[in-house]
């Protein structure tokens, strides 16, 4: 049971179900006459929110990034390292519904106020761990990181429709995704740099201090920012999609039916599959990427980590360049399944070439899966918004990023115990295994592109 409750206070109206009787011709007539137009500090939010999202998933891959050096600094085992990134997966499973319950309830502003000041609490915190035996406290630090991200995991697709117009919500929603990468991609670059493989541990406590200093430093900058900047919704609806949806009666909206009705949709299920293995994989990919680059080649600490960043900056374009393409040809189902496709071909292409002794082979296979593997992300997003509308966005995405980090999880212990037991080959092709999996399931898919068509309907009305 959800109390009927005025949700105006909240300054947010609440999404009715599909074919809700709310949705009266009043309702429509209200929408079709409100005045849509583009609000100037669009741009700002999205990028703020880019900004926040890159600091927190920095954060995440800090450690994996120099897994050898932080095993010696806090003298544990490559399991517990590995936790610290496996940790970001599991909190993000139980938390996922009450933040997104929390989104409906109190509204885009006071989500990113949270996520932002967590984010900068989790920094600090870490600045208390420069010692070896407080390895307890980097995990305090990183758990509390690892909650910062769930009130930013889901917020992309929000963020676009309640602020961008029809024709740049698939870009918008591109960006927001981005920062993320980046900061996966900055994780990967600057910690090999700032933290060098250096034998004496108060050098070691000192290089690690900076790194920690500047993260705390940004992510302080950045929760300023938010209070300032930061607004629930522009003045007027950017889309038709969004006047229809703040003309609607809030009375209806059930969050548990909302979610129920979510999973009795079969196509958004089989979405929800594949983009769990997809993103899985990468997630496994990014965290055991030092172990497998340093156990082909010894001492190249950074260049596994610049091996991350090629993966992350071509996974930006390939993000991008399929934003756009989506807002120019709608072709939702077909584009999804060619990069699928191409994420399997590239991963095969990197777990044969990794072992051949040449780097610059390893940099252009994984160039090529990144491309496809993290362009993927946002059509994920946007695929999901498309057949699960009038749902909340927060909702639908929620639900992907949750198999995603089960799937993270799986694939990153699985990875891993292979890797130890028969070596990176065999742990690579176990990935390439579930991307043929999900190759095949997503050619199941039937494109229903309902929000799509409350446009279209609303144009011709």
């Amino acid at each position: 049971g959800s109390r009927a409750e005025p949700s105006r206070a909240a300054g947010m109206v609440q999404q009715g179900p599909a074919g809700a009787p709310g949705l009266a011709a009043a309702g429509e007539a209200t929408a079709a006459t409100a005045e849509v137009r583009l609000s100037r500090r669009r741009w700002a939010v999205v990028l703020l929110f880019s900004s926040y999202s890159l600091c927190n998933a920095f954060q995440w891959i800090q450690y994996g990034s120099i897994n050898n050096v932080f095993m010696r600094f806090y003298d544990v085992n490559t399991f517990a390292i590995d936790w610290l990134s496996m940790s970001y997966m599991l909190t993000y499973i139980p938390l996922l519904f009450p933040v997104a319950w929390l989104l409906d309830k109190r509204g885009l502003r006071f989500i990113a106020l949270v996520g932002s000041f967590l984010n900068a609490l989790g920094a600090w915190v870490k600045l208390g761990s420069l010692k070896p035996y407080l390895f307890p406290i980097t995990v305090l630090g990183q758990v509390i990181c690892s909650l910062a991200q769930v009130f930013i995991l889901g917020m992309p697709s929000r963020i676009a429709s309640v602020w961008f117009g029809s024709r740049e919500v698939s870009t918008a929603c591109s960006i927001a995704v981005f920062g993320n990468q980046l900061g996966i991609a900055v994780g990967f670059l600057v910690p090999p740099v700032l933290v060098p493989s250096v034998e004496d541990v108060e050098k070691l406590a000192y290089h690690i201090s900076i790194m920690f200093f500047m993260t705390a430093g940004v992510a302080t900058a950045l929760f300023i920012l938010v209070i300032i900047v930061f607004k629930e919704k522009p003045l007027q609806p950017p889309s038709r999609a969004q006047a229809l949806i703040r003309s609607r009666p809030t009375e209806e909206y059930s969050y548990v039916k909302s979610i129920l009705r979510l999973l009795r949709n079969v196509n958004f299920l089989l979405l929800m599959v594949t983009y769990g293995l997809n993103t899985g994989c990468f997630y496994a990919l990014s965290t055991l990427l030092n172990r497998m680059v340093i156990h082909h080649y010894p001492g190249e600490e950074v260049n596994a980590g610049r091996i991350g960043l090629t993966i992350i900056l071509s996974g930006m374009v390939g993000a991008l360049i399929s934003g756009i393409w989506l807002d120019r040809t709608k072709t939702y189902k077909q584009t999804t399944l060619v990069v699928y496709i191409m994420s399997l071909v590239g991963m095969i292409a990197y777990t044969f070439t990794l072992s051949l002794g040449h780097l610059w082979v390893v940099f252009v296979t994984a160039g090529m899966l990144g491309f496809f593997m993290t362009g993927y992300l946002p059509l994920g997003f946007e695929f999901a918004a498309e057949l699960t509308y009038p749902e909340s966005e927060g909702t639908s995405s929620g639900l992907l990023n949750v198999s995603a980090q089960i799937f993270g999880i799986a694939l990153t212990i699985g990875q891993g115990q292979i890797m130890d037991r028969f070596g990176t080959k065999a742990g690579n092709l176990l990935l390439c295994s579930f991307l043929l999996l999900g190759t095949v399931l997503t050619a199941f898919i039937k494109a229903h592109l309902r929000r799509q068509q409350a446009n279209l309907d609303n144009e011709q009305t």
